[in-house]
């Protein structure tokens, strides 16, 4: 062991194609298992993949409704969110109550102290904790979708599940470290060093948005081991003590919404941590971070659908009491399209969730897209329906719940739910890269045949192969977009019930796929190496896909409901108007595929970039004040006092 500090290496410097390098290795490269989402950007609606609808095992079932019961009675007598909010803080007896109820465990198998949660009731108790607070289900799910349970369960070593998921389980709050005061979405620059040292590795480096990492008392950290002899070095994943010696919170940080968040500025400087505690070998970090993400990202859709149902509750019961011109808000059709909206929204995201969730839990498709999808529909759809119950509730929406209740009136946080729904298009992957990681998924198949023909380092000799195999591919797949199930009038008639013909619906989510597969090929052709560059025609195909995808899952959800006698009739009800809707919203996607503003938009931002337009600013006073853009995060000791609070 050395008995001098270890030097970190450099800032690596990363150019954009070196940047993609390292985000493609991390991808997970082989599809092993079916994939519903997949069939359906490749033009391929396979129905029985997700049809009849899967369910969980009675057992299971059982148990998850027992622990949902007495979660429940916690969330109403245990949980004051208004103290929450008002003291931007979870108190500690309430995190400690958690506790005893095993909720650090929900997804923890039972031999290590867990409560082995399948992943449907585990999204069900998150949606219960958020509607409670969403920063208790943030905690919860920081814990167990991304922190340390989630990576040793897929990647973990025997020793260190014995070591670490009992803690997990019942006492030891965890985070996740990836993000860096100057690193996002691009891992590749990844700053934070791991530097082997004997039978140790010596961190050093500063994580920023550490969710949890104010209280967490284990933490996943990514981190870069150079490559040396005995080490073939790359972002490598490690267990970390928070207590150890060099770790330092700095800073908790506060944000618009999730005033109870725990999440800070973390600094590690010459943290010693041992090789027995690397999860998967050198270089493997993004990848377990990756497939980790899963299905932890499953775990936001569930607060959205959470958020849903209450945005639709408050809907309900505030437009059938308040009127104007002689009848209940409700009835006027322009706040009525918004509950409508609203109502059949929520059973969309349900079932959206629900499917992917029960998919998860079975293990026998492969899921990335679906719960890709599910994140960004999720969080999209969300904050819409956020904004509309603001817009429903009228000033009162913009009033806080604190101030209504002063005043006399029902204290309703409509407008705390908008703030702190807004962090989930952020969250766990933005919009925007959700787009660009669910679009690679998309072509996969195509880049598989036809990659090396438009890759400029590609011989003469590999473009000719690459050719020929997808000459071979197209020949085969194209002739199979032109006709389908969806032009036959009596397709799907199993989705004829209870008056309501949902049939329709899952022809056109038939013929879109095909549709939908032939618009991703004209662009491949028209644009080749081009073609990652065109993020809003990707963002787009990935939109289309997202609706078709929660259409389907929808009218499945209904004829389950329907088959088990819960509200058959209503569900087909929901599920049709819904399904009306998101028509609507696809067939302007697809005009907007090819008929947009984005060559003009890219000419304004130069210009925007090059100061041609800074006369437009004059006039206002900016109040953002001094300082950087991007705070220092040069390794070193800590020069800030140390916030953090491991809750006990």
């Amino acid at each position: 062991m050395s008995a001098s500090p270890v030097s970190p290496p450099a800032k690596p410097t990363v150019t954009e194609r070196e940047a993609r390098q390292v985000a493609e290795a991390a991808r997970e490269q082989g599809w092993r298992k079916p994939s519903f989402a997949k069939e359906l950007f490749l033009g391929r609606f396979r129905l029985d993949l997700i049809h009849p609808h899967p369910l969980p095992p009675a057992e299971d079932a059982r148990r998850g409704e027992e622990f949902l019961a007495r979660l429940r009675d916690f969330c109403e007598t245990k949980i004051d969110a208004a103290r929450i909010e008002r003291e931007a803080r979870i108190p500690d007896e309430v995190v400690n109550g958690l506790k005893e109820l095993g909720a650090l465990g929900m997804k923890i198998d039972t031999k290590y102290g867990g409560l082995g949660l399948t992943q449907v009731y585990y999204n069900k108790a998150l949606a219960l904790v958020g509607s409670a607070n969403p920063a208790l289900g943030a905690l919860l799910s920081a814990h167990q979708s991304i922190g340390v349970p989630q990576p040793l369960k897929l990647f973990g070593t025997q020793e260190q599940k014995d070591e670490f998921l009992p803690r997990c389980a019942r006492t030891d709050i965890s985070a996740f470290l990836l993000t860096e005061p100057d690193v996002g979405s691009d891992p590749a620059r990844l700053a934070t060093s791991a530097v082997p040292d004997g039978d140790d590795y010596i961190l050093d480096g500063v994580k920023l948005w550490t969710t949890n990492g104010v209280v967490a008392d284990l933490l996943v950290v990514m981190a870069r081991v150079p490559k040396s002899e005995g080490h073939r070095g790359g972002i490598t994943a490690f267990v970390v003590e928070t207590a150890s010696e060099g770790v330092t919170v700095e800073h908790r940080n506060a944000f618009m919404g999730l005033r109870g968040l725990e999440n800070g500025v973390t600094r590690l400087h010459q943290v010693r941590v041992p090789a027995a505690n690397r999860i998967g070998p050198e270089g493997a970090g993004l990848k377990i971070a990756l497939t980790t993400l899963n299905t932890g990202r499953l775990s936001l859709p569930a607060m959205c659908v959470g958020a849903g149902k209450w945005c639709l509750k408050i809907a309900r019961e505030w437009s059938g009491v308040r009127e104007q011109w002689g009848k209940p808000v409700a009835l006027h059709e322009a706040v009525g399209a918004k509950i409508s909206f609203i109502a059949a929204t929520t059973f969309a995201l349900e079932a959206v969730l629900d499917l992917s969730s029960q998919m998860a839990d079975e293990n026998r498709n492969d899921i990335r897209i679906e719960a890709a999808l599910a994140k960004l529909y999720g969080s999209e759809m969300a904050w819409l329906m956020a904004d509309e119950l603001v817009q429903i509730r009228g000033g009162r929406g913009f009033e806080t719940a604190e101030s209504l209740a002063a005043r006399g009136e029902r204290a309703v946080p409509a407008e705390q739910v908008l703030r702190d729904l807004r962090i989930n298009r952020i969250f766990e992957g933005s919009t925007e890269i959700m787009h660009l990681l669910i679009a690679r998924e998309a072509v996969d198949a195509h880049l598989t045949v036809a990659g090396d023909l438009i890759d400029a380092d590609k011989s003469l000799s590999d473009k000719a192969k690459a050719g020929a195999n997808a000459g071979v591919f197209y020949a085969k797949w194209l002739p199979k977009l032109v006709t389908g199930a969806g032009q036959l009038p009596g397709s799907y008639a199993e989705f004829k019930r209870e008056g309501v013909d949902l049939s329709p619906h899952l022809r056109y989510v038939e013929r879109s796929a095909r549709k939908l597969a032939r618009s991703t090929f004209y662009a491949m052709s028209r644009w080749q190496g081009r073609m990652e560059t065109k993020q809003g025609f990707l963002g787009r195909i990935v939109d289309i896909g997202a609706e078709l995808f929660a259409m389907s899952a929808a009218c499945v959800r209904a004829e389950l409901l329907r088959t088990q006698g819960q509200n058959g009739r209503e569900a087909y009800q929901l599920a049709d108007a819904f399904c009306r809707q998101a028509r609507v919203r696809v067939e302007e996607l697809f005009g907007r595929l090819w008929t947009n503003t984005d060559d003009v938009d890219r000419s304004v931002v130069k210009g925007v970039l090059a100061g041609a337009y800074t006369w437009l600013e004059e006039g206002v006073v900016d109040l953002s004040g001094e300082g950087p853009w991007i705070a220092d995060a040069t390794p070193g000791p800590t020069e800030q006092e140390n916030v953090h609070r491991p809750i006990r």
